[in-house]
């Protein structure tokens, strides 16, 4: 067996209770417990909702990873945990479990970012990243562009959404369209089924936004551009090309994160971008990203669909990645941060 430390990660930063354990870049064992079922006949994530699944999930879903690995929570070396961003209460769960487990197993602890965490479980499927990286970072509550030396220590934001993020505009549109919660994967599969069509416009890519906000998204108009379309054509009586409109909208999402991530690769000199965050497991934003890198020279690195959605994994793979580099660990009453900055990769 290697001599790497084993690293368990927790992740509660939202509805998803993940349980990780990472040697080195390996992946050892990953339990899922989600409580998305429970959200979708509200529309969107209820934080009281998801911070009580995360109290009911977290002890069966830890024995559930240690059986796979087959282990014993003793073989554990270190415990990593998101200490943020996320829902205050549901990270407040995560913290307070990867507490009382250090402390009982007299393992060090480390409180880690959930966006650095995203960039870093690519190393699970694709090897170390190269320094630097650029990172695109979609998902439900986060759209932002960052430059990464070191995912460990030194994580620079060159850009984020203004209003909505790309995740929370997929969800809109399919509220909009009939579609279930969350909105992603069902915009995903009915877009392939429609046709490119729609001139929905591109947030923040006229001349005057790429001087004030060149690396920052905003979906927001977009979203409300949909929602005039088809309340328009409901209004003429017409019936609503649900296949089209996804596909159109699907295609601004995508168009608008693909340019300005390769524009931010091209003017920091950075040949390598990887994509993570949930709306990462969209089949176009994959596809378009990698022919557009492609012809210009840049490498593109994205995970398999289950590392880039919320999970323990990625926890455990950053943790790992500090105790590999030496990286002091946490005291024992670092918060859990609902706000914090992708500057502060650990708390």
């Amino acid at each position: 067996m290697s001599d790497e430390p084993l690293v368990l990660g927790i992740e509660t930063s939202c509805d998803e209770t993940g349980i990780g354990l990472v040697r080195g870049h390996t992946l050892i064992a990953d339990a899922l417990a989600s409580s998305v079922d429970e959200h979708a006949r509200f529309g969107g994530v209820v934080p009281e909702v998801a911070s009580r699944a995360h109290l009911d999930a977290m002890i069966p879903t830890i024995q559930r990873a240690i059986a796979t690995a087959g282990i014993t929570l003793n073989d554990v070396d270190a415990i990593a945990v998101t200490a943020g961003p996320g829902l205050a209460g549901a990270l407040l769960v995560g913290v307070a479990a990867a507490k009382a487990l250090a402390l009982s197993l007299g393992k060090p602890i480390y409180g880690v970012n959930h966006l650095a965490a995203h960039v870093a479980v690519d190393q699970l499927q694709h090897g170390p990243l190269p320094e630097p990286t650029m990172a695109l970072l979609v998902s439900g509550g986060h759209s932002s562009l960052l430059l990464v030396p070191d995912v460990t220590g030194d994580v620079r934001p060159l850009g984020a959404t203004i209003d909505d993020a790309a995740g929370e505009a997929f969800d809109k549109v399919a509220r909009v369209l009939g579609l279930p919660f969350p909105g992603g994967p069902h915009i995903d599969r009915v877009a392939k089924d429609g046709q490119i069509v729609i001139e929905f416009p591109r947030g923040l890519t006229t001349q005057r936004d790429m001087v004030e906000h060149r690396f920052d998204f905003s979906f927001s108009g977009l979203k409300t551009a949909v929602a005039r379309w088809v309340e328009a054509r409901e209004a003429a009586g017409e019936p609503v090309p649900v296949a089209d409109v996804a596909a159109s909208f699907q295609e601004a999402v995508t168009d608008v994160l693909v340019r300005k991530a390769i524009l931010a690769c091209k003017e920091n000199g950075v040949d390598t971008l990887v994509i993570g965050g949930g709306v990462a497991a969209n089949s176009r934003l994959r596809s378009m990203a990698e022919s557009r890198c492609e012809a210009v020279g840049i490498a593109v690195r994205v995970p398999r669909p289950g590392l880039c959605t919320d999970n323990g994994a990625m926890v455990a793979a950053l943790g790992a990645e500090m105790v590999a580099r030496g990286r002091a660990p946490g005291q024992l009453d670092f918060p859990a941060d609902s706000s914090m900055p992708i500057t502060t990769v650990s708390a």
